[in-house]
Protein backbone atom coordinates (compact mmCIF):
# COMPACT_ATOMS: atom_id res chain seq x y z
CA UNK A 1 0.00 0.00 0.00
CA UNK A 2 1.41 3.46 -1.15
CA UNK A 3 1.40 6.09 1.39
CA UNK A 4 -0.70 8.94 1.36
CA UNK A 5 1.13 12.47 0.39
CA UNK A 6 0.95 14.63 3.80
CA UNK A 7 -1.05 17.18 3.24
CA UNK A 8 1.12 20.57 3.95
CA UNK A 9 -0.09 23.67 5.82
CA UNK A 10 2.08 26.29 5.06
CA UNK A 11 2.81 27.78 1.58
CA UNK A 12 5.21 25.96 -1.22
CA UNK A 13 7.81 28.84 -1.78
CA UNK A 14 8.69 29.90 -5.63
CA UNK A 15 11.59 28.16 -7.36
CA UNK A 16 14.79 30.82 -6.67
CA UNK A 17 15.28 33.29 -9.99
CA UNK A 18 18.74 32.30 -11.52
CA UNK A 19 20.75 36.01 -11.26
CA UNK A 20 21.72 37.03 -14.94
CA UNK A 21 25.14 37.59 -15.14
CA UNK A 22 25.97 40.29 -17.58
CA UNK A 23 28.91 39.04 -20.35
CA UNK A 24 31.70 41.10 -20.68
CA UNK A 25 32.53 40.21 -24.26
CA UNK A 26 31.37 42.05 -26.77
CA UNK A 27 29.45 40.75 -29.95
CA UNK A 28 32.31 42.77 -31.72
CA UNK A 29 34.61 40.26 -30.00
CA UNK A 30 33.42 37.63 -30.67
CA UNK A 31 33.22 38.04 -34.51
CA UNK A 32 36.41 39.22 -34.52
CA UNK A 33 37.55 36.00 -33.09
CA UNK A 34 36.16 33.69 -35.86
CA UNK A 35 37.23 35.94 -38.31
CA UNK A 36 40.94 34.66 -40.52
CA UNK A 37 44.05 36.06 -39.34
CA UNK A 38 44.03 38.00 -42.75
CA UNK A 39 40.38 39.81 -42.35
CA UNK A 40 40.94 40.68 -38.74
CA UNK A 41 41.34 44.29 -38.28
CA UNK A 42 45.16 44.98 -37.06
CA UNK A 43 46.02 45.86 -33.49
CA UNK A 44 46.13 48.98 -31.96
CA UNK A 45 48.84 48.28 -29.90
CA UNK A 46 51.99 46.29 -31.03
CA UNK A 47 54.84 45.23 -29.02
CA UNK A 48 58.38 43.80 -30.21
CA UNK A 49 61.39 43.32 -29.33
CA UNK A 50 65.23 44.11 -31.31
CA UNK A 51 68.19 42.53 -31.14
CA UNK A 52 67.34 41.67 -27.73
CA UNK A 53 67.63 44.78 -25.95
CA UNK A 54 65.50 47.30 -28.04
CA UNK A 55 61.77 47.21 -26.75
CA UNK A 56 59.53 49.16 -29.46
CA UNK A 57 55.93 49.78 -29.01
CA UNK A 58 53.44 51.20 -32.06
CA UNK A 59 50.04 52.90 -31.32
CA UNK A 60 47.79 53.36 -34.05
CA UNK A 61 44.55 54.00 -32.59
CA UNK A 62 42.32 53.57 -35.51
CA UNK A 63 41.32 49.73 -36.49
CA UNK A 64 42.25 51.25 -40.41
CA UNK A 65 46.29 50.69 -41.37
CA UNK A 66 48.14 54.44 -41.56
CA UNK A 67 48.43 56.29 -44.81
CA UNK A 68 52.09 56.51 -45.81
CA UNK A 69 53.38 60.13 -44.70
CA UNK A 70 54.17 62.89 -47.11
CA UNK A 71 57.40 63.85 -47.59
CA UNK A 72 59.97 65.11 -46.07
CA UNK A 73 58.07 64.08 -42.44
CA UNK A 74 58.97 66.40 -39.56
CA UNK A 75 59.52 63.78 -36.33
CA UNK A 76 58.61 65.97 -32.86
CA UNK A 77 60.87 62.84 -30.25
CA UNK A 78 60.91 63.46 -26.60
CA UNK A 79 62.33 61.63 -23.56
CA UNK A 80 60.14 59.86 -21.59
CA UNK A 81 61.01 60.41 -17.86
CA UNK A 82 60.97 63.87 -16.38
CA UNK A 83 60.33 65.11 -19.98
CA UNK A 84 56.61 63.45 -20.50
CA UNK A 85 56.11 61.84 -16.71
CA UNK A 86 57.30 61.87 -14.03
CA UNK A 87 56.89 59.20 -10.77
CA UNK A 88 53.78 60.14 -9.04
CA UNK A 89 54.94 57.65 -6.00
CA UNK A 90 57.96 57.43 -3.84
CA UNK A 91 60.03 55.66 -6.95
CA UNK A 92 61.34 56.59 -10.40
CA UNK A 93 60.99 53.46 -11.26
CA UNK A 94 58.22 51.65 -9.48
CA UNK A 95 56.24 51.56 -13.02
CA UNK A 96 52.32 50.47 -13.53
CA UNK A 97 49.44 51.75 -15.38
CA UNK A 98 48.80 54.51 -12.30
CA UNK A 99 52.21 55.58 -10.93
CA UNK A 100 52.61 58.29 -13.11
CA UNK A 101 51.50 62.21 -14.06
CA UNK A 102 52.09 64.38 -16.61
CA UNK A 103 55.44 66.22 -16.08
CA UNK A 104 53.13 69.16 -16.99
CA UNK A 105 49.20 69.40 -17.90
CA UNK A 106 49.74 71.13 -21.10
CA UNK A 107 52.02 68.12 -22.21
CA UNK A 108 48.82 66.29 -23.85
CA UNK A 109 47.01 68.99 -25.34
CA UNK A 110 50.54 69.82 -26.96
CA UNK A 111 51.24 66.47 -28.28
CA UNK A 112 48.13 67.02 -30.18
CA UNK A 113 48.82 69.76 -31.69
CA UNK A 114 51.95 68.33 -32.74
CA UNK A 115 50.08 65.81 -34.53
CA UNK A 116 47.42 67.53 -35.80
CA UNK A 117 50.59 69.75 -37.53
CA UNK A 118 51.67 66.33 -39.14
CA UNK A 119 54.52 65.71 -37.11
CA UNK A 120 55.37 62.36 -36.26
CA UNK A 121 56.02 61.88 -32.24
CA UNK A 122 58.33 59.28 -31.04
CA UNK A 123 59.37 58.59 -27.55
CA UNK A 124 63.24 57.54 -27.44
CA UNK A 125 64.13 56.65 -23.93
CA UNK A 126 66.74 54.89 -22.48
CA UNK A 127 65.45 51.37 -19.90
CA UNK A 128 68.41 50.30 -18.34
CA UNK A 129 66.29 49.22 -15.51
CA UNK A 130 64.45 47.07 -17.65
CA UNK A 131 65.95 43.24 -17.85
CA UNK A 132 64.59 41.06 -21.54
CA UNK A 133 66.09 37.59 -20.19
CA UNK A 134 63.60 35.37 -19.83
CA UNK A 135 62.76 33.16 -16.44
CA UNK A 136 63.09 29.71 -17.10
CA UNK A 137 61.09 28.26 -14.14
CA UNK A 138 57.75 30.49 -15.32
CA UNK A 139 55.81 30.15 -18.08
CA UNK A 140 55.35 34.38 -18.73
CA UNK A 141 58.06 34.67 -21.01
CA UNK A 142 58.00 38.51 -20.33
CA UNK A 143 60.00 39.63 -17.19
CA UNK A 144 58.26 41.94 -14.67
CA UNK A 145 59.97 45.35 -15.29
CA UNK A 146 59.15 44.71 -19.05
CA UNK A 147 55.31 43.87 -18.41
CA UNK A 148 55.48 46.54 -15.91
CA UNK A 149 57.01 49.00 -18.48
CA UNK A 150 54.48 47.98 -21.12
CA UNK A 151 51.43 48.18 -19.08
CA UNK A 152 53.00 52.01 -18.00
CA UNK A 153 53.20 53.17 -21.94
CA UNK A 154 49.94 51.20 -22.55
CA UNK A 155 48.22 53.70 -20.15
CA UNK A 156 50.06 57.02 -21.51
CA UNK A 157 49.02 55.94 -25.09
CA UNK A 158 45.90 55.10 -24.25
CA UNK A 159 45.22 58.63 -22.33
CA UNK A 160 46.78 60.65 -25.99
CA UNK A 161 44.85 58.62 -28.36
CA UNK A 162 46.90 59.89 -31.17
CA UNK A 163 50.08 57.33 -33.26
CA UNK A 164 52.69 57.48 -31.20
CA UNK A 165 55.99 55.41 -31.39
CA UNK A 166 57.87 53.94 -27.98
CA UNK A 167 61.54 53.11 -28.39
CA UNK A 168 63.70 51.71 -25.07
CA UNK A 169 67.28 50.93 -25.15
CA UNK A 170 67.28 48.08 -22.09
CA UNK A 171 71.55 47.57 -22.58
CA UNK A 172 74.69 49.25 -23.25
CA UNK A 173 74.89 49.27 -27.21
CA UNK A 174 73.97 50.68 -30.17
CA UNK A 175 70.55 51.75 -29.32
CA UNK A 176 71.52 53.74 -25.62
CA UNK A 177 71.32 57.70 -25.82
CA UNK A 178 73.31 59.47 -27.42
CA UNK A 179 73.85 57.00 -29.81
CA UNK A 180 71.55 57.32 -33.09
CA UNK A 181 70.64 53.55 -33.14
CA UNK A 182 66.90 54.18 -31.51
CA UNK A 183 66.60 56.90 -33.87
CA UNK A 184 68.00 54.98 -36.70
CA UNK A 185 65.53 52.25 -36.06
CA UNK A 186 62.25 54.52 -36.12
CA UNK A 187 63.18 55.59 -39.49
CA UNK A 188 63.33 52.02 -40.59
CA UNK A 189 59.84 51.50 -38.77
CA UNK A 190 58.10 54.72 -40.78
CA UNK A 191 59.55 54.33 -43.86
CA UNK A 192 62.30 57.52 -43.65
CA UNK A 193 65.49 55.84 -44.78
CA UNK A 194 65.95 57.82 -47.59
CA UNK A 195 68.07 61.25 -47.43
CA UNK A 196 65.36 63.35 -48.08
CA UNK A 197 62.16 61.90 -46.31
CA UNK A 198 62.79 63.98 -43.02
CA UNK A 199 62.64 67.45 -43.27
CA UNK A 200 65.69 67.67 -40.45
CA UNK A 201 65.33 71.56 -40.16
CA UNK A 202 61.79 71.10 -38.85
CA UNK A 203 62.14 68.23 -36.39
CA UNK A 204 63.42 68.19 -32.63
CA UNK A 205 64.41 66.55 -29.52
CA UNK A 206 62.79 67.22 -26.04
CA UNK A 207 64.88 66.00 -23.09
CA UNK A 208 66.06 66.26 -20.02
CA UNK A 209 69.38 65.32 -19.58
CA UNK A 210 70.89 68.62 -21.03
CA UNK A 211 73.85 68.68 -18.76
CA UNK A 212 72.60 72.14 -17.04
CA UNK A 213 73.75 73.05 -13.69
CA UNK A 214 71.92 72.70 -10.42
CA UNK A 215 69.09 75.66 -10.11
CA UNK A 216 66.94 76.71 -6.72
CA UNK A 217 64.12 74.71 -8.53
CA UNK A 218 66.17 71.51 -9.52
CA UNK A 219 68.69 69.29 -9.30
CA UNK A 220 72.01 69.05 -11.97
CA UNK A 221 71.19 67.31 -14.75
CA UNK A 222 72.55 63.74 -14.62
CA UNK A 223 74.22 63.84 -18.30
CA UNK A 224 74.50 65.48 -21.31
CA UNK A 225 72.97 62.71 -22.95
CA UNK A 226 69.75 64.00 -24.72
CA UNK A 227 71.81 66.65 -25.59
CA UNK A 228 74.16 64.95 -27.32
CA UNK A 229 71.75 62.56 -28.88
CA UNK A 230 70.29 65.80 -30.68
CA UNK A 231 73.59 66.57 -32.09
CA UNK A 232 74.57 63.43 -33.10
CA UNK A 233 71.12 62.91 -35.17
CA UNK A 234 71.56 66.86 -36.73
CA UNK A 235 68.19 68.29 -35.02
CA UNK A 236 67.18 70.90 -32.95
CA UNK A 237 66.80 70.30 -28.90
CA UNK A 238 65.19 72.09 -26.23
CA UNK A 239 64.90 70.92 -22.75
CA UNK A 240 60.83 70.43 -21.08
CA UNK A 241 61.24 73.29 -19.71
CA UNK A 242 61.96 75.31 -23.08
CA UNK A 243 59.52 73.40 -25.53
CA UNK A 244 56.86 73.11 -22.73
CA UNK A 245 57.17 76.14 -20.41
CA UNK A 246 58.72 78.71 -22.96
CA UNK A 247 61.33 79.07 -20.92
CA UNK A 248 64.79 80.61 -21.94
CA UNK A 249 67.54 78.04 -22.45
CA UNK A 250 69.88 78.11 -19.77
CA UNK A 251 73.75 78.00 -19.60
CA UNK A 252 75.23 74.26 -19.71
CA UNK A 253 77.84 71.97 -19.70
CA UNK A 254 78.74 70.40 -23.11
CA UNK A 255 81.93 68.18 -21.91
CA UNK A 256 83.77 67.05 -25.20
CA UNK A 257 82.42 69.12 -27.97
CA UNK A 258 83.99 67.87 -31.56
CA UNK A 259 82.51 70.73 -32.81
CA UNK A 260 85.34 73.11 -30.83
CA UNK A 261 88.19 70.89 -32.68
CA UNK A 262 86.73 71.01 -36.05
CA UNK A 263 86.58 74.66 -35.75
CA UNK A 264 90.13 74.49 -34.92
CA UNK A 265 91.15 71.80 -37.95
CA UNK A 266 89.72 74.70 -40.38
CA UNK A 267 91.46 77.54 -38.59
CA UNK A 268 94.79 75.55 -39.05
CA UNK A 269 93.72 74.97 -43.38
CA UNK A 270 93.01 78.59 -44.26
CA UNK A 271 95.55 80.29 -41.73
CA UNK A 272 99.40 80.24 -42.05
CA UNK A 273 99.01 81.48 -38.22
CA UNK A 274 98.18 78.60 -35.88
CA UNK A 275 96.91 79.52 -32.79
CA UNK A 276 99.48 77.94 -30.27
CA UNK A 277 97.21 76.32 -28.25
CA UNK A 278 95.47 74.75 -31.08
CA UNK A 279 95.73 71.11 -30.59
CA UNK A 280 95.65 70.44 -34.61
CA UNK A 281 99.50 72.11 -34.46
CA UNK A 282 101.04 68.85 -32.08
CA UNK A 283 102.17 66.11 -34.68
CA UNK A 284 102.50 62.42 -32.98
CA UNK A 285 106.04 61.47 -32.51
CA UNK A 286 107.68 58.37 -31.50
CA UNK A 287 109.88 59.01 -28.79
CA UNK A 288 111.20 55.65 -27.50
CA UNK A 289 111.51 52.27 -29.07
CA UNK A 290 109.05 50.29 -27.27
CA UNK A 291 105.68 52.52 -26.47
CA UNK A 292 102.15 51.30 -25.76
CA UNK A 293 100.02 53.79 -27.13
CA UNK A 294 95.71 53.12 -25.41
CA UNK A 295 93.06 54.35 -27.57
CA UNK A 296 89.87 55.47 -25.54
CA UNK A 297 86.57 57.09 -27.56
CA UNK A 298 83.28 56.34 -28.78
CA UNK A 299 82.24 54.20 -31.60
CA UNK A 300 82.84 56.20 -34.79
CA UNK A 301 84.98 58.76 -33.12
CA UNK A 302 88.25 57.92 -35.71
CA UNK A 303 90.59 55.70 -33.72
CA UNK A 304 91.30 53.51 -36.54
CA UNK A 305 91.50 56.03 -38.57
CA UNK A 306 94.09 57.41 -36.85
CA UNK A 307 95.90 54.31 -36.42
CA UNK A 308 96.10 53.34 -40.29
CA UNK A 309 96.84 56.74 -41.13
CA UNK A 310 99.86 58.16 -38.73
CA UNK A 311 100.97 55.22 -36.05
CA UNK A 312 101.14 52.18 -38.50
CA UNK A 313 103.31 53.93 -40.55
CA UNK A 314 105.37 54.63 -37.46
CA UNK A 315 105.98 50.82 -37.08
CA UNK A 316 102.98 50.09 -34.54
CA UNK A 317 101.28 47.15 -34.35
CA UNK A 318 97.99 46.98 -33.88
CA UNK A 319 96.15 45.29 -31.12
CA UNK A 320 92.30 45.48 -31.12
CA UNK A 321 88.95 43.41 -28.78
CA UNK A 322 86.87 43.88 -31.91
CA UNK A 323 89.56 41.50 -33.90
CA UNK A 324 90.16 38.85 -31.10
CA UNK A 325 86.88 38.51 -29.71
CA UNK A 326 88.06 37.74 -26.07
CA UNK A 327 89.74 39.47 -23.42
CA UNK A 328 92.19 36.61 -23.11
CA UNK A 329 92.93 36.61 -26.48
CA UNK A 330 93.85 40.05 -26.72
CA UNK A 331 96.00 39.91 -23.61
CA UNK A 332 97.85 36.73 -25.05
CA UNK A 333 98.32 39.21 -28.35
CA UNK A 334 99.25 41.74 -26.39
CA UNK A 335 102.34 39.92 -24.32
CA UNK A 336 103.77 38.87 -27.66
CA UNK A 337 103.88 42.28 -29.05
CA UNK A 338 104.94 43.99 -26.30
CA UNK A 339 108.68 42.53 -26.82
CA UNK A 340 108.39 43.85 -30.46
CA UNK A 341 109.28 47.13 -31.23
CA UNK A 342 105.81 49.27 -30.95
CA UNK A 343 102.16 48.64 -29.79
CA UNK A 344 99.08 50.04 -29.78
CA UNK A 345 96.07 48.80 -28.11
CA UNK A 346 92.53 50.37 -28.99
CA UNK A 347 89.90 50.48 -25.58
CA UNK A 348 85.97 51.35 -26.12
CA UNK A 349 84.25 52.44 -23.50
CA UNK A 350 81.17 51.59 -22.12
CA UNK A 351 78.98 55.09 -21.85
CA UNK A 352 76.95 55.16 -18.47
CA UNK A 353 74.44 57.40 -20.04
Amino acid sequence: MKRATPHSTGSISPPPIKRKIDSTTTSKAVATFFKPASQRPPENLIWRIVENSLVVGRYNPNEKTQDEPKLPVKVAAFDLDDTIIVANTGSKWARSPTSWKWWDQSIPGRLKQLHEEGYAIVFLSNQGNVSLKDNPKSLQKDTPSLVNLKNQITSIFRQLDIPLSFYGATAQDRFRKPRTGMWDEMLDDLGLQAEDAVDVDGSFYVGDAAGRAKTDQRNKDHAPSDRHLAANIGIRFQTPEEFFLGAAPEPYDHGFDPLRHLERAEISQTSSEVPKDSSTAMTFTKNDPQELVIFCGSPGAGKSTFFWDVLEPLGYERVNQDILKTVRTLSMSLFTTVPAQSLIERLTPISCC
